[in-house]
């Protein structure tokens, strides 16, 4: 690892963000931060010694090997003391594998916690050294899916399963640590038919399957492309659902396309893990949930993310583990201080000591719907908060239909 020119008084966080290729608009949220951090993020204090702080980010390319040599840059030629990240199935499971073959600590988010932590190979008792991860689990969204089927009628459904043949659908159905044995234990009836290959070409196998079982209910971790392609296929059929639920994607605000059609995301109910409304505040500037969504339509001209929170949060852990380390500048002590940390973010309360595994924290979820809005096209609405204690419900469930 390269020592900086004063001593090692200098603190690099080092930032691997897609900033190119097709996941670049995951990028937007981790570049949008690093630019409102970089003015106020100048110095740390640990104890009674204070150290310069600078961010420097590469380009993961929205690849694999991309984000696995932006941490090798990061780490050989920046001296990242500690790296954080975003990014989509591939990508982020490269970029804290490469972390932890470099020792350095990585700190990450936006990908369910079992996804992260069993998928790449760790156990309960053979925890990772060097990556630590903040999410949701699939659990968890089975949890508020299920209420949201619940909301629109009956408390025991059938529910048809629009899943890939990828680690999408394969950690939905997995049947320990997946969304399906969660669901299950609801009380609710899964119509899972073989996943299909991305992209789909045709999904009207999966709205026949639906049909016969009596499944106008419909959970899915589709692309939007799929997405539309089976709303098409199912309209065309009359078989139409009362409700689609999608973990996939939706963080992102849709828009009416140039021809007038909705988009696939119009009334697709959702995972909702932070808004404007959430009532948290950032520990490292008391910003607001409220204030840094306004901040990024005011800078940017375009509507808030909701990656923007968990982007933001991820620099607060960072500063906060440079801050309660034995040593700053030794990766082992920041790795031991992400470990221990129990920190209230922007994003929410975070403790990594509580589990529900080593090297992972959670975040709460609410159900949400993307709904026709007054200020954007379409709004994300929240309808279901029964795990996010403060946040308020503003709108009833829509039917699909």
């Amino acid at each position: 690892m390269r020592e900086s020119s004063d001593g090692g008084r200098t603190l690099t966080v080092g930032v691997v963000a897609a900033r190119s290729g097709r996941l670049a608009s995951l990028g937007d949220p981790l570049a949008f931060a690093v630019s409102l951090l970089e003015p106020k993020l100048t110095r740390i204090g640990n104890g009674p010694r204070e150290y310069a702080v600078r961010l420097v980010s590469r380009d993961s390319r929205s690849t694999a090997d991309g984000a696995r040599q932006a941490v090798r840059e990061l780490v050989r030629d920046e001296g990242a003391r500690i790296i954080v990240t975003l990014a989509g199935t591939q990508v982020l499971p490269a970029a804290a594998d490469a972390c932890e073959e470099a020792g350095v600590p990585c700190v990450s988010s936006t990908f369910p916690w079992q996804v992260y932590y069993y998928g790449r190979g760790a156990r309960d008792t053979a925890p990772f050294r060097w990556t630590y991860h903040f999410c949701w689990g699939l659990d968890a969204i089975a949890e508020v899916f299920a209420d949201l089927w619940e909301q629109a009628g009956g408390s025991r459904r059938t529910v048809g399963c629009l899943w890939n043949d990828g680690p999408q659908g394969a950690w939905s159905r997995h049947a320990e640590a997946g969304f399906a044995p969660a669901a299950r234990a609801r009380g609710h009836h899964l119509v899972d038919p073989a996943g299909y290959t991305e992209p789909a070409t045709d999904l009207s196998g999966h709205v026949e399957a639906f049909a016969a079982a009596g499944a106008d209910i419909v959970t899915s971790a589709a692309t939007a492309r799929d997405l539309s392609l089976f709303r098409a296929l199912a309209a065309e059929r009359g078989s139409t659902p009362r409700l689609i639920t999608c973990s996939r994607w939706l963080a992102y605000p849709p828009s009416t396309t140039s021809g007038g059609e909705r988009p696939a995301q119009a009334n697709v109910a959702t995972l909702v893990y932070w808004t404007p409304a959430h009532p948290y505040r950032s520990s490292l500037d008391g910003m607001t949930a409220a204030e840094l969504a306004e901040a990024y339509e005011r800078a940017t001209g375009r509507q808030w993310l909701q990656p923007l929170g968990l982007a933001y949060a991820l620099f607060e852990v960072a500063a906060h583990a440079l801050r309660t380390a034995a040593d700053p500048t030794d990766p082992a002590a920041v790795a031991e201080a992400i470990g221990r940390t129990r920190l209230e973010t922007v994003a929410g309360p975070l403790d990594w000591t509580a589990g529900p595994v080593p090297n992972v924290a959670t975040v709460r979820l609410a159900g949400g719907q993307w709904q026709p809005g007054t200020r954007h096209d379409y709004e994300l609405a929240v309808v279901a908060n029964r795990h996010v204690e403060g946040l308020p419900v503003t709108a009833g469930l829509l039917p699909l239909r």
